[in-house]
Order: structure tokens, then C-alpha cells, then sequence
């Protein structure tokens, strides 16, 4: 270590202990690389070749950036950081896949208290597994030490990724009719969204992550770090396969803001739709997690997902297709309703959300047991 870099070290910024996390991550890094990432890991900017976009008529970019929220909390406490990776991943891709686009390249930011190499590389591993799995390539990344800010077993992680899509197949509510019928693709579990509500509950009931829940046949934190589920690469396969062509008409990532909201996104002003709650049953975590808390899985229905990670809207003729198609990728998928542009009263709908003056959404019935 020079001299400089030992008075840096005494400040609490370790530049040895970074450099050490960069060669641990670097092969996991390297299998997300295809011929079109130019360079390796460690440039101050990741170079990709985008001559591949000259096969585009006219190619729309599509960007994307997200974090995790307060589930990081529960990795740090469970001392478990290989699955925090596919929750950001997921976060980021599975938001560009919703307009049809191909992500293609993505990068990553983790702040930490004190750079525990193991620690970062089981991070970077998980990002770097869940972009192989989606096809999108790994290009660049930066890890900050504040110390003084963050605890030394702190770290938070956000990201940023690119894709693209022929602006004529862009998804959304535009392609969106009367009569399209909505699919609901199932969740792996909270997926990232709603853990400041999970911490809340089990700190209330003096719950610890590591308590076992017979429940959940698991111990909380466990049960609660299940990563989110990758979407992309099933959706993009589905949208590429010429027999479809043109039958998904949007696609809605459930995220922050819950079910009703994420959906009326993307449906047209002007249209509606009420999704039956008894077309599934919320997987057993919210169950527990709503009893445990004293809450109605309605009352919570704008938290968490409650099983639905994602929608599909999709041409009525051709729903069955579609639905068997996402099935033979592994999807859990069911019809949950119908867009309709009749005229009606939408006292108690969700109208639109995020700044989107979209259509409007309610969820009807009980769920099914």
C-alpha cells in the first residue's frame, strides 16, 4: 500500500479492500459479456457496440433505474447478500420489458460503510447471474465507501440499464381496446416493494429475522429475501414468437404503488377494468404477514403484490394462446379480467397513478382461499 493510500485507509476508505472486490466478481461479470461489450472490467465506462441496432428500421432506446428499498435491511441482518443481486436486476429489467424492449446493458452502484470484499462479490454475483439470465450485459459498476455515513455492515445498491425496441412494436396503452383480456403473471413472493410495511409489522410483534415461522416453513428473513422473479426473458420470447405477433398489447410490472395503480399505468383514459380477487390466492407469506399485523390482504392490497408480479394485457382472441404460451415458460398465469370503454360510474377505482392519467382499476370480490 503506498503512502497515500495509507492515509486514506485512515480516514476509513480502504482502496486495497475495493480493489480485492473487484477481482472476486470479476468472472461472474465476464459471463454476461457477449461480443458486443468491448473491453473488461475495471474502465472508468463500460463500451458496448451498438452496431447492432443498425437492424433496427427505426430503434427506440429505453432506460430504466431502481434500488431495492428497505429489503437490503433484512439481507444485512441475515448476513445473506447473493440474492439482493436478481431483486435489482429484476427491478430494472423487468420495468424495461413493460414498453417491449430487449434490455442490453446495465450498470451498478453499491454504497457501503466499509468495503467487506466477500460481501461486495456475493452482491455483484447475484447481478450478475440474474443479467445472464436476462441477456443483458454487465458493463460497468462503482463501489463507494462512506464511511462516518453508513455503518460499517451498511450498504444500499441502485442501478441503471438500457434497452431497445422498434419504435412501431413499443407496448402500452395506445394498443390497449375494449374487450383485451388481462393476465396476471404470479409472483415469486414481496418481490421489492412494501418491506418498510414487513419490517414495521414483525418490529411491533418483537419478531426477529432469524425467528422460525412454521407458517412459512422457513425463518422470516429467508422467507422474506426469496428473490424477486425475473420476468424478461419468458416475456421477450413470448413477444418474439411470430404465432403472437401482435397479441400483447401492454404489460404492467407490479411494483411500488401495488396492484390496482401499477395496472391503471397502462390502460387508456377513458377505460376500465375490475380484477376478480378470486381468480387467486395471495401466496401464504402475505397471509401471515397481513394476520400478524392485524390487517385485511385488501387493506394492504396498495403494499404489497400479493402474488401478481406482473400483467399482461393481451387481444381477447388470442388470450388463450398467450396464456399457454407464458405457461410453457414456467409462469404461474390467470385470467384476472377484461378492459371495457363503457360508460360507467368509477367511485372507489384507482385512476391512473404516477403522473400517468391512465384508466381505471379496482379489484372486486374475496380472494380464493
Amino acid at each position: 500500500m503506498s503512502e497515500n493510500a495509507s492515509i486514506y485507509a485512515q480516514s476509513g476508505v480502504d482502496t486495497a479492500a475495493g480493489d480485492l472486490a473487484v477481482e472476486l466478481m470479476k468472472s461472474a461479470v465476464a459471463r454476461t459479456h457477449g461480443p458486443e461489450v468491448v473491453g473488461g472490467v475495471g474502465g472508468f465506462a463500460g463500451l458496448f457496440d451498438a452496431s447492432a441496432l443498425k437492424e433496427y428500421r427505426r430503434p427506440l432506446l429505453a432506460s430504466a433505474t431502481d434500488g431495492v428499498g428497505t429489503k437490503v435491511a433484512i439481507a444485512q441482518a441475515m448476513d445473506i447478500h447473493d440474492t439482493i443481486g436478481q431483486d435489482l436486476v429484476a427491478m430494472i429489467v423487468d420495468d424495461i420489458v413493460v414498453v417491449g424492449a430487449k434490455p442490453l446493458a446495465m450498470t451498478d452502484y453499491i454504497a457501503c460503510g466499509k468495503v467487506v470484499p466477500q460481501r461486495i462479490a456475493d452482491i455483484v454475483r447475484g447481478i450478475a447471474q440474474a443479467c445472464e439470465a436476462t441477456g443483458t450485459a454487465l458493463v460497468g459498476g462503482e463501489t463507494a465507501e462512506h464511511p462516518g455515513l453508513l455503518g460499517v455492515d451498511d450498504y444500499d445498491v441502485a442501478g441503471a440499464a438500457v434497452g431497445v425496441v422498434e419504435a412501431d412494436r413499443v407496448l402500452g396503452p395506445e394498443r390497449v381496446v375494449d374487450g383485451d383480456v388481462i393476465l396476471a403473471l404470479g409472483a415469486s413472493g414481496l418481490h421489492s416493494n412494501g418491506f418498510s410495511l414487513v419490517r414495521h409489522i414483525l418490529a411491533e410483534r418483537g419478531v426477529s429475522y432469524t425467528d422460525r415461522s412454521a407458517e412459512l416453513g422457513a425463518s422470516y428473513g429467508e422467507a422474506l429475501l426469496v428473490p424477486t422473479a425475473l420476468y424478461t426473458s419468458p416475456l421477450l420470447r413470448v413477444l418474439d414468437d411470430p404465432a403472437l405477433d401482435g397479441a400483447v398489447h401492454a404489460l404492467s410490472h407490479v411494483t411500488g404503488g401495488g396492484i390496482a395503480a401499477n395496472l391503471a399505468r397502462v390502460l387508456p383514459v377513458g377505460t376500465w377494468t375490475e380484477l376478480d380477487r378470486g381468480a387467486w390466492s395471495p401466496l401464504p407469506v402475505f397471509r401471515h404477514l397481513a394476520d400478524l399485523g392485524g390487517h385485511t390482504l385488501e387493506s394492504v392490497e396498495g403494499a404489497w403484490n400479493l402474488g401478481v408480479g406482473m400483467f399482461a394485457v393481451v387481444d381477447a382472441a388470442s388470450a388463450q394462446h398467450v396464456a399457454a404460451a407464458l405457461t410453457a415458460e414456467g409462469l404461474d398465469v390467470w385470467v384476472a379480467g377484461e378492459v371495457s370503454a363503457s360508460t360507467r360510474d368509477l367511485d372507489g377505482f384507482e385512476q391512473g397513478a404516477k403522473g400517468v392519467q391512465g384508466g381505471a382499476v379496482r379489484l372486486v370480490g374475496a380472494y380464493a382461499a
